[in-house]
C-alpha cells in the first residue's frame, strides 16, 4: 500500500475530523514531509483535504471517489473480502479470471473507475465511463455442479435489486435473466463467467461481474442506448453514493450466496420479475417467436406459452418485450 493510500485510510477512519501530521507520521512510520507529500498526492487524485500547519489534515469529501477505503467504511459483511482497485481496466472480469487462474482465494473483489472493454452478455460491450458507475467483479469458488451456475447470477440479481432499491428509494425489478431496471430503464447488468473442474464435474471458480449506471454519463447516454439505459441516481453526484452502493451490493450478495444450494432467493426473484404476464419476442432454433411469459420455474428458466398454445422453458437467450416496461 502506498503512503498516499495509508494516509487516506487514516483520514477515512476520521472523516470530518482533523488528524495531525505528527500523529499520522508516527502511526505509519513516515516522516512528516512524507505525510505532506501523500496528502498532496491525494488532492491531485481528486480528494478534498483541508490542511494547515497548525490544524493537521481533514478529509472533507471524497468527491464521490470510489476506493477500497471509501467502500470499507460502509461494509457490514463479515466476509474476508479483498478489495482490489484499478483506475482503469479493460474488464474487471478479465482481471478477476486471471487472479482465479493463479489460485487466488474466494472473496477477491476487483473494481475499476473506468473500463475500456466492459463486458455484456453475448459478447456485447458494457458502457463504463469514469465517475458515473460501479464496475466490480467477485471471485467465487462455489461448491456447485456446473449446471447450477445460473443460481449465482440469480442471487446476484436479487442482491443488486435490493441494494439499488435501498440506496435509491426506488422499486427495482429484474428483467430475466440478469438485468435490473428502474422506472422502465436498465440500470444494471450482470455477467457470470465460470470455469469447470473436469474431475469433479463442478465449478472450479465463477467470476461474477456487476455493472451499475450510478449516474448518466456527461452529455447523456449515446443515441443507441437512450431509450433503454437509465441511472440509479439521476441528479448531481453526492458524497459517498457510489461507495454506499457497492458496499450494499456486497453486503446483500454474500448471505444469499452462503445459503446455496438453497433456493429461497427464487421467491423474491419471481416477485421482482418484470416479464411475468407480458408478451415477449425471443429466438429459438434460429427462428424468432412470440410468447406470453407465465413465470419462472425452480431451475430459474423462463416459462412461456407460445402463440400456438404450446408451452416451453428457456434456460438462456435474449428476450425482448413486445411493449416497453411501464
Amino acid at each position: 500500500m502506498s503512503a498516499a493510500d495509508q494516509v487516506l485510510r487514516i483520514l477515512e477512519e476520521n472523516r470530518g475530523k482533523t488528524v495531525s501530521g505528527e500523529k499520522m507520521a508516527a502511526a505509519l512510520g513516515l516522516s512528516r514531509a512524507a505525510v505532506w507529500k501523500a496528502a498532496a498526492a491525494l488532492k491531485d487524485r481528486g480528494f478534498r483535504i483541508e490542511a494547515g500547519p497548525s490544524r493537521g489534515y481533514a478529509l472533507l469529501s471524497d468527491n464521490n471517489r470510489l476506493r477500497p477505503e471509501t467502500v470499507h467504511r460502509h461494509l457490514h459483511t463479515a466476509e474476508p473480502l479483498v478489495l482490489r482497485y484499478a483506475e482503469e481496466a479493460g474488464s474487471t472480469n478479465d482481471l478477476c479470471k486471471a487472479a482465479a487462474a493463479e489460485g487466488e482465494a474466494e472473496g477477491l473483489v476487483v473494481f475499476a473507475e473506468r473500463q475500456t472493454a466492459g463486458k455484456g452478455r453475448r459478447g456485447r460491450s458494457f458502457l463504463s465511463p469514469a465517475g458515473t458507475g460501479v464496475y466490480l467483479s467477485i471471485l467465487l469458488r462455489p461448491k456447485l455442479p456446473a449446471e447450477e451456475a445460473v443460481a449465482v447470477t440469480g442471487i446476484a440479481a436479487v442482491a443488486a435489486a435490493r441494494a439499488i432499491e435501498d440506496v435509491s428509494g426506488q422499486e427495482a425489478g429484474i428483467k430475466w435473466v440478469n438485468d435490473i431496471w428502474l422506472s422502465g430503464k436498465k440500470v444494471c447488468g450482470i455477467l457470470t463467467e465460470a470455469a469447470m473442474d473436469m474431475e469433479s464435474g463442478g465449478l472450479e471458480y465463477a467470476v461474477l461481474g456487476i455493472g451499475v449506471n450510478a449516474y448518466p454519463p456527461p452529455g447523456g447516454f449515446p443515441p443507441e442506448l437512450r431509450d433503454i439505459a437509465g441511472a440509479v441516481f439521476p441528479g448531481k453526484p453526492e458524497d459517498d453514493e457510489r461507495s454506499r452502493l457497492m458496499a450494499a451490493i456486497l453486503d446483500r450478495f454474500f448471505p444469499l450466496y452462503r445459503a446455496l444450494p438453497g433456493k429461497a432467493w427464487l421467491e423474491e426473484y419471481r416477485r421482482r420479475s418484470l416479464l411475468t404476464g407480458r408478451e415477449v419476442r425471443f429466438t429459438q432454433g434460429g427462428e424468432e417467436r412470440r410468447g406470453l411469459v407465465l413465470g419462472i420455474d425452480d431451475a430459474a428458466r423462463l416459462l412461456l406459452r407460445l402463440e400456438d398454445g404450446t408451452e416451453t422453458a428457456l434456460s438462456s437467450g435474449e428476450v425482448t418485450l413486445v411493449r416497453p416496461v411501464d
